[in-house]
């Protein structure tokens, strides 16, 4: 997986010949210039993605991490005041997605308001179940409201991302206005699908490992590495990344033709026995559980993997301290879980305490 990731031998043009999209899923469109920049190859690669590296350094995500325990204190505090009796509490709508979306929204300037209307149009982009017709559908309602947003901020800017790329690279002609909301759909899109369901799969795993939540709470230290072996462990990406070979490569004795298409299997790589003993085991002391690939590898590397890092170290220090008694409110088999989607977690996870 490192090898054909750390090689630009394989392309992620989708524009590419053997390009896999049979069945692809995803946040910003696939064709044209408003495919984002993680699909294309240097150098429209490397210069679009410079544009956002700083955004994204970890000293600017540490500099947030107030902000973040600000936010989540606020949704434990909203879910410590709710009626279980009636209703468990569902993690996943109370706390897993409105953490990241509310980050990311602050971070890009995208009225919170407006969560609703692009978390149910991410669903149904990654939806592995939906007709293509539908997700079509679903992608231009985003480009319109994206659109919009970005002509919001042309007119009036605003201290955030998208007004820095309007003000800065946009009207020195460095980017074009579909390049700016290509920039809008893919960091929205990305910024809370996967620490949202991170958040509800390390939840869920930590409620049934009595002795790990036990391990964490009484050493907070052991969070930074418990976080790296939850996303080895999980691998929350399972049809991609993509890649389409540009010309023949053998890999580990395995001939690749120029033309073809290659499906990278996260999952599989990061239970590599070779590399993880015991890799069905959650061990949060793990020594090398850094060295996973969850947030891919390359110059691909996830751009937002700082900030993912610290919204998962601040909801489960948190979750730890202040519910300690969390658990599933039903039977963990009738947890619906996101078979059905690009991205893997939880639809719903009822809780209580």
């Amino acid at each position: 997986v490192r090898a054909i990731l750390g090689d630009q031998r394989f392309s992620s043009d989708t524009t590419r010949p053997g390009y896999p999209l049979s069945g692809m899923t995803g946040g910003a469109p696939v064709d044209g210039a408003a495919r984002g920049f993680i699909r294309m190859d240097p150098p429209d690669h490397t210069r679009l993605r410079r544009m956002v590296t700083r955004d994204f350094m970890v000293k600017r995500v540490e500099a947030l991490r107030p902000t973040l325990q600000k936010i989540t204190d606020e949704l434990c505090d909203a879910m410590e005041q709710t009626d279980r009796a009636e209703h468990p509490v569902d993690l996943v709508q109370a706390l897993a997605l409105p953490l990241p979306s509310l980050a990311i929204s602050l971070l890009l300037g995208v009225p919170y308001d407006d969560h609703e209307k692009f978390q149910h149009l991410t669903g149904q982009l990654l939806s592995r179940e939906l007709p293509e017709e539908e997700r079509a559908t679903a992608r231009k309602e985003l480009l319109v409201y994206l659109n919009g947003l970005v002509a919001a901020k042309e007119a009036e800017p605003g201290e955030d991302i998208l007004s820095r790329l309007l003000t800065e690279q946009y009207a020195q002609g460095e980017l074009t206005r579909e390049d700016v909301v290509a920039f809008a759909a893919l960091l929205l899109i990305a910024g809370h699908e996967t620490t949202a369901n991170m958040i509800g799969l390390s939840a869920l795993s930590l409620m049934l490992d009595h002795e790990t939540a036990d391990q964490l709470r009484e050493d907070p230290s052991l969070i930074r590495g418990a976080v790296e072996e939850l996303l080895r462990f999980h691998s929350i990406i399972r049809n991609g990344p993509r890649r389409a070979a540009t010309e023949d490569v053998e890999i580990d004795g395995h001939l690749i033709r120029a033309g073809e298409g290659v499906i990278v299997a996260v999952p599989a790589a990061n239970r590599d026995e070779a590399t993880f003993p015991e890799p069905d085991r959650l061990d949060v002391c793990r020594p090398n559980s850094q060295h996973h690939v969850a947030f891919g590898y390359g110059i691909h590397q996830c751009l937002g993997q700082a900030l993912a890092r610290a919204e998962l170290q601040v909801v489960i220090g948190t979750l730890l301290h202040r519910f300690p008694g969390m658990r599933p409110a039903g039977p963990v088999d009738e947890v619906p879980f996101r078979t059905d989607m690009a991205i893997y977690g939880c639809h719903e996870l009822p809780v209580t305490w």
